[in-house]
Parts: C-alpha cells; structure tokens; sequence
C-alpha cells in the first residue's frame, strides 16, 4: 500500500481544492449549483466505472475529492451516500439493467439515490432491522420504517436495506431494495434537527412497497456482503468529510492565531494556542493516514482488511475533527462564536461524525472484538 501520494492523485487534489475554493458556499444553503460543476468536472462519479461514464477510480479518489471540499468549506454530503454507497453497491452488484439505468446517471450528477438503513429501534445494527420484504408472485412487498435517512426530498430513488425470509433456514437475511421516490406507500416526514445543513433528515414509513423482482439489488443470498459493499465506502467517505472539516476550522484558527495580536504579539506565538493546533493538526494526518489505508484496501478488493480499518478511521477522524473544531473556536474566544467567523455552526456538526454512521462505542466494540479477540460486550 503506497504511503505517499501519486503525482495524479496530488494534481487531483490541488483541482478540487481550487475548484472548491472558487465556489464560496453558506451552510445552510442550496447547493444544487455546486453538486452540478462537480459533476461536470467528473468530481462526483470519480470512483464509477469508466464504461458506465465515471472515472474509472475507486473510493481512494472519491475520498481525497470530499476531504478537500470540507477543507474549502464546501462539502457534499451525498457524496457519502450516493456515488459511494449506492453507486458503489450497484456498480459490484447490481444486474446489467440497473447498472445502465442508474450509474451514468449516478457519475454524471444528474440523478441521486439515498440510502435507509438506520431504524428506530435497532439503529445500524443489520441483525436486528425490522424492515421486511415478502414475496408477492414476482413482485416484493416491504413494509417497515427507517429514520435519519438523508436527502430522501432530492433523491430519485432509495436503497433500502430490509430483510427476507431464508427458505432453508426460516431466518431473515438483509436484502437491499431500489425503492423509486414516487412509489405507492412509501412516505416520508422531515425530523427536525438543529444541524445546520442543506440535506434533510427524513423518517421513512413503508407501508407494503409494491416493487417489481428487478428491484432486488444483487443475489437474495448474500446480503451481508452487498451491503458491507457500501458500509465499508460510507465510514471511508465519513473519515473524509470529518478530516476535511477539522482541516477548515483548522486553517481558519491558524490564520486567526497569526494575525491576532495582543501585548504587542500574535497570539500564535504563546504555546498555550499553538501546541494545541499543532496536536489538532497531528490527529488530523494521522487520521488520513488510516483513512487513505482503508480506502487503498477497499480498491484493491480487501474487503475484510479495508472492514477494520474504515473503522478505525472514521474513529480517528471523528475524535480529530471534534478536537480541531473545538480548538478552533476556543483559539477565536468570542469571535469563534459569530456567523461572520463561520466556526459555532460546525461545534454540532463536529459531533455527528463521531455519531454516524456508527458510533464510536460500537466500534471500539468492534475493534476489541474483530480485531483483539476480547469476548463480545453485546
């Protein structure tokens, strides 16, 4: 696994760096334009197959493309979702029908998908989703609920994780399902949330979705592989956006620290506000390091490999962007706390990298587990 970057992922990421610097954007704001001239620059389908028009790369070039747009202040959620997760998905599993309908479309920015996995009462956990899906003659019909589903408002479809019924074993296995935006019985409920973001928050309720046998995303039988197929890009991608926005909070406090003077001294040169930049900027590499190994594994088909270490750098990345923030906002005092400064809104949306998609806890689980061997917590 290379630990330097290549000469063309370099040139890449000074364009979008570039690229996303021009492109001034408020949080809170539309977005549509900027989503469009990324797509345009073949920023958004990067890591889409080149005969279905993206650019042939993987998850390693989709990642350094989001890092460097929250470290311009101009991130895309639905990166996440969207090309990662879902094209992703599609695009190593899905039937030759859907890869057509969808992936061009998916790279070229001109449609999204969202992605529904999350349920009220079993969070994230796959072995414990409620949403079903039975048999009709040839069609499906899934009913349950999902929530915190992002962008449901501008997605054209879903993919919708639910469970089936496993003829030999009577057991539920998870299934993952395109779920058009206009389909009978699929409804949706914005929950209000504090986060300041473009992309909406949504509860889904799926009252027996009637869907056609094409629906079903790859084979019936192996469900947990086709959707850690897209789990494992989502805590890549999550990694990316979260290093990406400690780097902008970053930059801003060390502009702030350089210029600021007080007693006749910028208040960089006081170790008490530099030592804690220098260690926010510490933690931030280290976490692209782990971020850049798990992407590297995912491209190169470890899946099991690239599992533990998108783990361990969504991890490293939410502890790091919640500190660099923080810090951020402290090294400004008041200022860090005005909208001119642009800093209070991101102490919540720090937070949710650490939350989703999978909390922090539950992967030190996993880690103390998979990877120590410790007896199961749960």
């Amino acid at each position: 696994m290379p630990v330097i970057e290549s000469e063309e992922h370099k040139a890449l990421r000074e364009a979008v760096a570039a690229f996303a610097t021009n492109h001034p954007h408020t949080p809170g704001t539309d977005n549509t334009e900027f989503w469009k001239n990324a797509a345009k620059l073949g920023y958004i389908g990067v890591n889409l197959p080149e005969a279905y028009g993206g650019g042939g790369g993987g998850i390693t070039e989709l990642s350094l493309v989001l890092e460097e747009m929250g470290a311009a202040g101009n991130p895309l959620l639905m990166m996440i979702v969207s090309p990662a997760i879902c094209g992703t998905v599609i695009s190593r599993f899905g039937t030759d029908a859907q890869k057509r309908e969808w992936l061009p479309a998916l790279a070229d920015g001109s449609r999204l998908m969202a992605f529904g996995i999350t349920e009220p009462d079993a969070g994230s956990n796959s072995h414990r989703i409620t949403t079903t899906a039975r048999r009709d003659g040839t069609d499906w019909l899934l009913t349950g609920r999902k929530v915190f589903v992002s962008g449901v408002d501008i997605a054209d479809a879903t993919l919708i994780v639910g469970r089936t019924e496993d003829a030999r074993t009577g057991r539920l296995k998870p299934c993952l399902f395109i779920v058009p935006r206009d389909a009978e019985g699929f409804q949706r409920r914005p929950i209000d949330m504090e986060l300041n973001a473009v992309e909406k928050q949504f509860e889904l309720v799926l009252d027996d979705v009637r869907l056609p046998a094409d629906a079903l995303v790859g084979d019936e039988d192996a469900g947990l592989l086709q959707l850690f197929a897209g789990l494992n890009p989502e805590r890549v991608m999550t990694a990316a956006f979260a290093i990406g926005m400690g780097r902008h909070a970053l930059a801003r406090a060390v502009e702030y620290a350089r210029e600021r003077t007080v007693w006749n001294a910028p208040i960089g040169s006081h170790q008490a506000i530099a030592h804690p930049l220098a260690q926010a900027h510490i933690d931030l590499e280290l976490a692209r390091l782990m971020m850049q190994k798990a992407a590297h594994l995912y491209d190169a088909g470890d899946d099991t490999g690239a599992g533990e270490a998108a783990n361990m750098a969504k991890y490293a990345a939410g502890e790091a962007c919640v500190k660099a923030v923080d810090q951020a906002v402290h090294t400004l005092g008041g200022n860090g706390l005005t909208r001119e400064y642009g800093l209070a809104s991101l102490i919540t949306a720090a937070r949710v990298s650490r939350i989703a998609p999978v909390s922090r806890e539950m992967i030190l689980n996993y880690v103390s587990h998979q990877t120590l061997g410790l007896p199961k917590s749960y």
